[in-house]
């Protein structure tokens, strides 16, 4: 596959970048060190850009990248005239780099609890995760994690936004995925553009899941897709995220007991092991041997680990039934959306746990 080469423009949101590590000065050389290597890693992909159009055109361009790109741009149209979804420079160039991903997420919980790790910052407020370019940065900040005695997970990111501060391209990394993946994944990243609520992760990520989810079901009837795979697959997910869910339940109610660490850490095992034996019955009997999780079984499972499927998952229930209200007009759906976003913390949650209530006893969207 040729790789193509070139650059697009200036870097319109570098200043951002500088802005937010030279702001951090004072808070000690670490902050430095990791805003740096912000800026190094942001610069280095977006240098790399070039315009889809001229990646296309060139003769030398495998047919396989093009076909892609070309389903992408469909795509990328699809989501402004359909669903509401910005209207940006992202997308519309490609980038590819010497690596399997362009970022690793690190995550962190207590060993006996399940609230996660926040890393905060004055721009974007805070994250359930932490972001790296390179992955022994990664590695270390989990180790330095991990020797204060929490669980850490570190988790390869393949596609990412930047929230409209740059034109985002599309990635190397994303042509791992099978088509369904891929617009999804973009319909996802796109939605963050729209609207993203400072220091409330589990509402970004549940917002963006579900236009990606619904966005992808619409794009495929549009286009007469056969909704099958699609469908299993998100049904596949729904039961995996259900399992996951109820492992969480039960050691969040572990938690709270009044046992001794040993005990604690024994039983904490107990129910991750039952989880496993869970999903093994679930893939060797209602899924007839497909094994799309395995990967995620067999590692290594803890809090952190844990804690990445309700972040992206937790709400996407409750947009569900926001989408059903507004008799899934798309604008009104941002719309309310929006509305919530605005709404006090508690006030937010609240409305949240009532609509997924309600899509608890409903259809999904058609």
């Amino acid at each position: 596959m040729a790789r193509p080469r070139g650059r697009i423009g200036r870097l319109p949101g570098l200043r951002v970048l500088l802005a937010a590590g030279l702001g951090l000065w004072l808070s000690g050389c670490s902050s430095m060190a990791y805003y740096g290597h912000l800026i190094k890693g942001q610069t280095e992909v977006l240098a790399a850009r070039t315009p889809i159009a001229e990646v296309v055109a060139d003769p030398d361009t495998d047919a396989t990248l093009r076909a892609w790109l070309q389903r992408v741009d469909q795509a990328r149209g699809f989501a402004v005239a359909q669903l509401a979804l910005p209207e940006s420079g992202s997308y519309r160039s490609y980038v590819e780099l010497d690596r399997r991903y362009v970022l690793w997420n690190v995550f962190a919980a207590p060993e006996f609890s399940m609230q996660a790790y926040q890393w905060c910052n004055w721009l974007y407020g805070c994250f359930a995760y932490r972001g790296y370019y390179r992955h022994t940065l990664a590695q270390r900040e989990a180790e330095r994690l991990d020797a204060q005695g929490m669980d850490t997970h570190i988790g390869g990111v393949p596609a990412y936004s930047t929230l409209g501060w740059f034109d985002d391209p599309l990635l190397w990394s994303m042509m791992y995925w099978d088509d369904d993946t891929l617009i999804e994944t973009l319909f996802h990243e796109l939605a963050h553009e729209r609207l993203f609520l400072k220091g409330d992760t589990a509402f970004n990520e549940s917002y963006a899941s579900f236009v990606g989810e619904e966005g992808l079901r619409q794009w495929a009837a549009s286009r007469g897709l056969p909704p099958p795979s699609a469908a299993v697959q998100r049904q596949r997910r729904n039961a995996f995220v259900a399992l996951v869910e109820d492992a969480r339940q039960q050691l969040e109610a572990l938690y709270s007991r009044p046992l001794s660490i040993d005990a604690m850490r024994s039983r904490k095992a107990e129910l991750i092991e039952a989880l496993r034996a869970r999903y093994r019955r679930l893939r060797d009997t209602e899924w007839e041997g497909w094994g799309g999780y395995d990967h995620w079984f067999e590692a290594p499972i803890n809090n952190a680990k844990l804690l990445t499927i309700g972040l992206y998952h937790q709400w996407v229930p409750a947009f569900a039934a926001l989408f059903a209200e507004v008799d899934e007009d798309w604008s009104a759906f941002h719309a309310a959306v929006e509305a919530l976003a605005d709404a006090p913390p508690e006030e937010r949650r609240n409305r949240l746990e009532q609509l997924a209530g309600q899509q608890s006893g409903a259809r999904a969207p058609r």
